[in-house]
């Protein structure tokens, strides 16, 4: 009886273990997340211009995934123990209050811009999500959703850009269970104006790149480049220079800023090294 209640042990444990490294092969995909989008084009890479005052045009995301890495209470530890681990609070997710980083700032025609990047932790249940979407109406945020419970598992994105006294606009934005990851020479871009009361020109350039790109090149419409450069940041004048940054809760990419001389607007945007 012994022998017998070992080996039977040993099976369970067996079993136990062959479900769990199954587990970690699971991939989840994504529902469809909306994005509103203006002009734009494909090359290389989608390049987004989005959310201006006059037309728009309605998109879907690409699909990505969701890995399901483990098990409540199995891990990589001890997949014999009983022991959890306490999720952590919705404060230190930031789903309430969102991780933010300066992409970059600057002065144009004498008035200072900037632009900023959001990104908020995913809601567990309802209730984080109801409360979610209220903080983000609060700071005049349109969410990639229909409704609150859209926002449940997915974490939020949103590049805002504030031109002096003007109330900030959103640039990029979206809502996605897994975070995208870009490679090689991948770029995503949106083009804004400056100034929504001036001018309807597209000055501002705001994108995203892989982490191992070190430069991007933005050209506009009069022939003239500008440069973003990774590493450390550049100030001249105590205004930075356009650099390739990484943005706090945002891992698989940087991001750059690029803003048109006076005169000229965006034509195109790329990875150059």
């Amino acid at each position: 009886m012994g022998a017998e209640r070992e080996n039977h042990d040993m099976t369970q444990t067996d079993i136990a273990l062959l479900l769990a490294d199954a587990a970690d092969e699971v991939e989840i995909g994504t529902a469809p997340v909306q994005a509103v989008i203006r002009g734009g084009r494909r090359r290389r890479a989608r390049r987004w211009a989005v959310v201006t005052a006059t037309a728009v045009v309605l998109t879907g995301s690409t699909g990505a995934t969701l890995a399901v890495t483990g098990l409540p209470g199995g891990g990589h530890g001890d997949r014999h123990g009983n022991l959890t681990t306490e999720p952590t609070s919705p404060e230190d997710r930031h789903v309430y209050e969102p991780q933010r980083t300066e992409l970059s700032r600057g002065l144009y025609q004498g008035t200072p811009w900037y632009v900023d990047l959001q990104v908020w932790g995913a809601p567990r249940n309802r209730t984080e999500a109801d409360r979610q979407y209220v903080a983000m109406q609060e700071l005049n945020l349109m969410a990639a959703v229909d409704k609150p419970t859209d926002l449940i598992g997915k974490t939020s994105y949103f590049v805002t850009r504030k031109f002096g006294d003007q109330p900030p606009r959103q640039v990029m934005f979206d809502a996605r269970r897994k975070l995208e990851r870009l490679t090689g020479r991948d770029l995503e871009s949106a083009s804004n104006p400056l100034d929504d009361t001036s001018s309807t020109w597209d000055h501002l350039v705001v994108g995203k790149v892989a982490e191992t790109a070190q430069e991007v090149t933005c050209t506009w419409k009069d022939g003239t480049t500008t440069k973003a450069r990774s590493g450390p940041v550049v100030y001249e004048h105590n205004l930075p220079r356009p650099a390739i940054v990484p943005a706090a809760g945002y891992p698989g990419a940087k991001w750059f800023v690029c803003v048109a001389p006076e005169g000229t607007a965006f034509k195109d945007a790329e990875v150059t090294r």
